[in-house]
């Protein structure tokens, strides 16, 4: 409870005071019991307890207005609690709503990021399956040479036409080529066959730095020289096919291996006619071999395109006459209309003239000079 007075420094509520005057009222009531003999102390007494009325009066005075003040600071308090309250209401609710609509548009992103991982992690399950089924693919001996034969027959059918070769041929000495291509002019049949030395290549790459490494570059260079080896002894035959064969290697990475490491079993490849392939080189060679094949085919055609062109050039001298020919009579034509064209029109102006003529009313003097006009025309008819 808030001090309604203060003396000397202490404040006083309105409960202590209370408490004060009745100290006050039973000391005087205890003074007059004792001093009532004392008309001296009763006087004191009336003039205390007139004095005590008087502050008790005042007392109630400023009780009433302090209750009143309280009142109306309470009341102003309160109106000033309803405004800041109604204030931070407003603030609160417009920082929930805008907290809200952050919130909602981070839900909404998260969402879509969420969506996205999804079909990243699709992808990715997707990739990982692809993956496991090459590394599949490519752990099986038969499946990877099926792999690497599919890869060769695949570029071989989309750069050449489809007489330009065959797949699966038997030559003369029982072997049977993966894919043979027919050169044209008497010049052979370019044979490829398709390796892939993966066994050796992992070695290769798993002893990368390692004590191992010399080995397995050893082993790697044997394997790849065994399958020159193999080329150039089953595919290479005087008379029926090319002096050069190939080997495709269906692995970019193995071919740039050998180009950067193996200089030697490059070599050994082209001193036994057997070019080592890859996808992208084998498909400029193929692009070499449609062109050769496109310029022997046109020369073959090279009589027929003479014979051809000299029976156009008859066929032009004859065009040449009869139009000639042609225009002659255009040009007679033309002369014959001119002459017509003339004769019309005299006649028109003849006509015109004749219309023009003033024809006068008949009378007997224009009779005369008709007959006097007739006459000399009979005459001169007559002549």
């Amino acid at each position: 409870m808030e001090p309604v007075l203060e003396f000397s420094g202490i404040g006083l509520t309105i409960a202590e005071l209370l408490i004060g005057a009745l100290l006050l009222l039973l000391g005087v009531f205890l003074a007059l019991i004792f001093d009532r003999r004392d008309k001296n102390t009763a006087q004191r007494l009336q003039q205390q307890l007139q004095h005590m009325n008087q502050q008790q009066i005042e007392l109630q005075g400023r009780i009433s207005q302090f209750a009143e003040n309280s009142a109306q600071r309470d009341a102003a308090f309160q109106d000033k609690l309803d405004t800041r309250l109604d204030k931070v209401s407003q603030h609160v609710g417009a920082s929930i709503l805008n907290t809200q609509e952050r919130n909602s548009a981070s839900m909404k992103q998260l969402h879509e990021r969420l969506a996205l991982i999804d079909r990243a992690q699709k992808n990715i399950e997707t990739l990982s399956g692809e993956v496991s089924g090459l590394q599949n693919l490519l752990s099986n001996k038969q499946s990877r040479g099926a792999f690497g034969e599919k890869q060769m027959q695949d570029l071989i059918e989309t750069y050449l036409p489809p007489k330009a070769y065959s797949f699966q041929y038997a030559l003369s000495n029982g072997k049977r080529v993966d894919a043979l291509i027919h050169l044209p002019a008497g010049q052979g049949d370019v044979a490829i066959d398709s390796k892939f030395p993966m066994e050796a290549w992992r070695r290769l790459t798993a002893a990368d730095n390692t004590p191992d490494t010399q080995r397995a570059q050893r082993d790697f260079a044997n394997d790849v020289l065994r399958h020159i080896k193999d080329v150039a002894s089953k595919y290479l035959i005087f008379g029926e096919t090319h002096d050069l064969a190939l080997l495709f290697l269906p692995s970019e990475a193995i071919y740039a291996e050998l180009h950067a490491n193996f200089p030697e079993v490059i070599e050994k490849g082209f001193s036994s006619k057997v070019m080592i392939v890859s996808p992208t080189t084998f498909m400029a060679t193929l692009h070499t071999m449609r062109a050769v094949m496109r310029d022997a085919a046109m020369r073959e055609q090279a009589h027929i395109i003479q014979r051809e062109v000299g029976m156009m050039a008859k066929d032009v001298s004859l065009l040449d006459e009869r139009v000639a020919k042609l225009q002659s009579h255009f040009n007679q034509s033309t002369e014959d209309i001119r002459k017509i064209r003339i004769s019309t029109e005299k006649i028109t102006k003849r006509a015109d003239k004749i219309d023009s003529l003033d024809m006068p009313e008949t009378t007997d003097t224009q009779a005369q000079i008709t007959s006097d006009n007739v006459e000399p025309f009979k005459k001169r008819k007559s002549d």
